[in-house]
């Protein structure tokens, strides 16, 4: 007789549901009997431009030493980001991907009895961390489809331990300043540590976004968590990083996985970080594509909320359910945010000129269908 093992999970676990992926192309392919090639994927804010030349070079360079262990440190990586973050070697831990910083985090310093506060309609991972090993989550209701930081100042007491803030924020695109950073950051209490997560980060220009890294020194429990999939375009090899103080980056290194970035990665990721030139054209084009999209919507009277990522949520003025299904029959895969508490938004990664346009021509089609 077998046992109930999801009765036996921890109860955190038990109330969580696997998260869901963008649909890749091949399955959307095998469902609706599509050429492959005639797909446009716009749903996990992937880099549009493809890997860089340079970062292929160092991948190929790498191939023939993949009978042998990563350097378990990251000694090559830590040190190019160390340099370029300007902070010292011990304040690097290495992730696979950052989603790893964000689980080392609710591994070393999260358990039943404390909880962690973060918005509604933040990345999923916060709440799957923070249950997963038993703790509360302290949703607190946005703003704005944005943080509220003084509601989410309220929300921390004796037993918080971790705060998770995004800026910007996936999948709204919204984000603070840096005086409400450092206001923010000056009244959280000495034992809770802040997780900034800067996913997107890179693609902020102007000065418009805060630069976490300008605020490490003054606060010893902030941690920046920062990841090569968006705009260095390592997705598929999962490698991210966080940045804090050499007291924490020790604590997360006692229980991160010994070799949890792999040889290519950290040799794709050493090239990356010195291929500026495929930085920028990657913001160029995101910028492009943005108001490609927001002027689509306009002309189809649609809403959309403001973005400093590279993706977009637009307001359908209905349950979007219905409108993605139409797009997948098109061919063309963004992604529903329903399980965020947005069951009337789509988000659409920025693609490349062609695909934005195959976007906005297919949503045209479906909205016209009704």
């Amino acid at each position: 007789m077998s046992g109930n093992f999801l009765a036996l999970a921890q109860p955190g676990v038990q109330q969580l549901s696997p998260y869901v992926p963008g649909k890749p192309v091949d399955e959307l392919a095998r469902e609706l009997n599509l050429d492959p090639s005639k797909i446009v994927k716009l749903a996990s804010n992937e880099n549009p431009l493809g890997p860089s030349p340079k970062v292929l070079a160092a991948i190929r360079e790498e191939l023939t030493e993949l009978t042998r262990y990563p350097d378990g440190n990251g000694f090559a990586l830590k040190s190019l980001l160390a340099q370029n973050c300007g902070v010292a070697l011990d304040q690097v831990t290495l992730g696979n991907g950052s989603n790893d910083i964000l689980e080392l985090v609710g591994r070393a310093y999260l358990a039943p009895g404390l909880n962690a506060v973060f918005s509604e309609h933040a990345f999923a991972v916060y709440p799957i961390v923070t249950q997963a090993v038993g703790a509360d989550a302290r949703i607190i209701p946005a703003r704005d489809w944005g943080h509220d930081l003084p509601a989410m100042l309220a929300a921390i007491d004796a037993q918080t331990r971790v705060v998770f803030i995004a800026n910007p924020n996936n999948p709204t695109g919204t984000w603070f300043d840096a005086k409400a950073l450092n206001d923010f950051l000056q009244d959280v209490p000495e034992h809770v540590l802040v997780v900034l997560d800067e996913a997107y980060i890179e693609y902020a220009e102007g000065g418009e976004l805060p630069n976490g890294l300008d605020f490490l020194a003054a606060y010893p429990n902030l941690l920046v968590s920062r990841t090569f999939s968006k705009a260095y375009g390592l997705a598929s090899l999962r490698v991210g990083y966080g940045l804090s103080t050499a007291v924490v980056a020790d604590v997360l290194n006692r229980v991160r996985q010994p070799f949890n970035v792999n040889s290519l990665a950290l040799a794709a990721a050493c090239a990356a970080v010195k291929d500026t030139e495929y930085l920028e054209e990657g913001r160029r084009i995101n910028e492009r594509g943005m108001l490609q999209l927001q002027d689509g919507f306009r002309e189809l009277g649609l809403d959309w909320i403001p973005s400093r990522g590279n993706f977009i949520c637009v307001d359908l003025g209905q349950v979007a359910a219905p409108v993605f299904q139409g797009l997948l029959r098109e061919g063309v895969i963004v992604r529903p945010v329903a399980n965020y508490g947005m069951p009337n938004h789509l988000r659409i990664t920025i693609g490349l000129p062609a695909e934005n346009g195959r976007f906005l021509e297919a949503l045209a089609k479906v909205l016209a269908r009704g």
